[in-house]
């Protein structure tokens, strides 16, 4: 087999030690090449001995595999010095059986001699900083979410049915309510009267929803929830102040994006930060769509096609592709709102909202690669395509022969 690198370090990395092993050519008779395996800890001093090492026996590629968060300490210490790639595990599986730490590394290191892996996709320094922030910025979205949902249990526990009359819990109508039953409120008539902008007709509808059981326990648990989301708050306009601080020479991109149907900033933000920006890392829009886990997957064997599920992906990435793409379903008189109703009738909406996730990245691809702006295609695309148009006429003229009807000379006249 052909040996493509002729000094690689293969790692297996664990939490608290690395086994290494380094392939090089050996001197006189026997194999061509030999190996070597040392074990380091991951503590930061012994990872430059292991640096120092690699460098002592001239390593020209090092390769890890992705295990957890692990790898991050190891791989941010050796890329200044060396090649390094991160390797999917799934494509270096070894055999039950006959799997160590040991083996494991000095399996890594035989495959990149030969040039048999292929490197994930690490964005630089500045990029990672960048992820660190939108996904904590995620988590406390999420934890948001959670803390509200504990705010409503709190109230349907109360038997006070505010969700039921107005679309959210927490709004600015909702908040003066919370806010004055936790105080000690409890008159309905008091607490309707609260009610500001759009509410206010809602009033008698609230009067009959504040009616309930609301006691000091329950008082105690909402300001609870009510100082829990502030918190939360507080913290995610942080996040976002920093992120938008650190996209400042990304802001050409960032508005391209948001031209999407369906694109906000906070997602525009996250796609910057999970795919870099930088489109020359993907070759086309396909390579793009299939390392995000929105493209088919292929499983053929016998010349069967045994499943077309998408691959995994990005799960970050695709969050907020999924999002993007529920959006722009709902959108009015869009490209993006056609396609997903002309797929949900055929594939239903799950794998409907997918192949507008996909539509979605494969325009991302092409906006940042070419630096232009979305062009909508229009509601009536589909409509408008020669080969749709000679489709219905097809078909109508079909239905019409069905129904009795001489179609001969409209099929003459075109």
């Amino acid at each position: 087999m052909d040996v493509i690198v002729e000094r690689v370090a293969g790692l297996d990395v664990s939490k608290a030690d690395v086994k290494a092993c380094v392939r090089s050519p050996r001197q006189g008779a026997g194999r061509r090449y030999g190996q070597e395996v040392r074990t380091f800890a991951t503590m930061t001093r012994q990872l430059m001995v292991l640096a120092d090492w690699l460098a002592e026996s001239h390593v020209e590629l090092v390769v890890m595999e992705a295990t957890g968060d692990y790898w991050k300490p190891v791989f941010y210490v050796l890329e200044e010095r060396f090649t390094v790639w991160l390797i999917n595990a799934r494509d270096v599986k070894k055999v039950p059986g006959r799997k160590t730490d040991v083996k494991d590394a000095e399996w890594l290191a035989q495959l990149a001699q030969h040039g048999l892996v292929s490197p994930s996709f690490v964005p630089p320094p500045a990029i990672r900083r960048l992820r660190d922030l939108t996904r904590q910025r995620v988590n406390l979205v999420r934890e948001r979410v959670r803390a509200l949902h504990r705010l409503e249990s709190v109230l349907e526990d109360a038997g006070i049915k505010m969700s039921t009359v107005m679309s959210r819990t927490l709004t600015m109508s909702g908040r003066l309510m919370i806010e004055a039953l936790v105080a000690g409120e409890r008159d309905p008539r008091v607490l309707a009267d609260l009610a500001l902008g759009k509410a206010r007709p809602k009033i008698v509808q609230l009067r009959e929803a504040l009616i309930g059981r609301f006691d000091d326990n329950h008082a105690f648990l909402a300001g609870q929830a009510l100082n829990h989301i502030d918190y939360l708050d507080a913290r995610i306009a942080a996040f976002t102040a920093q992120i938008e601080h650190l996209t400042q020479e990304q802001a050409r991109q960032r508005e391209l994006l948001v031209s999407i149907p369906g694109v906000s900033d906070r997602i525009a933000e996250v796609i910057l930060a999970e795919t870099g920006g930088d489109m020359t890392r993907f070759r086309t829009a396909a390579a793009l769509a299939s390392w995000a886990g929105v493209a088919p997957g292929n499983n053929v064997s016998a010349g069967k096609n045994l499943s077309g599920s998408t691959t995994h992906g990005n799960r970050w990435l695709l969050a907020a592709l999924g999002d993007a793409a529920a959006a722009a379903a709902r959108t009015r008189n869009t490209y993006l709102n056609s396609y997903y109703k002309r797929m949900v009738k055929r594939r239903g909406p799950r794998r409907a909202l997918v192949a507008v996730m996909h539509k979605i990245l494969t325009a991302v691809w092409h906006m940042l690669s070419h630096d232009m702006p979305y062009h909508d295609l229009g509601l009536d695309y589909f409509h408008r395509r020669p080969e749709q148009i000679e489709r219905r006429k097809r078909r109508l003229l079909h239905e019409l022969t069905e129904l009795g009807v001489d179609t001969s000379h409209l099929v003459a006249t075109g």
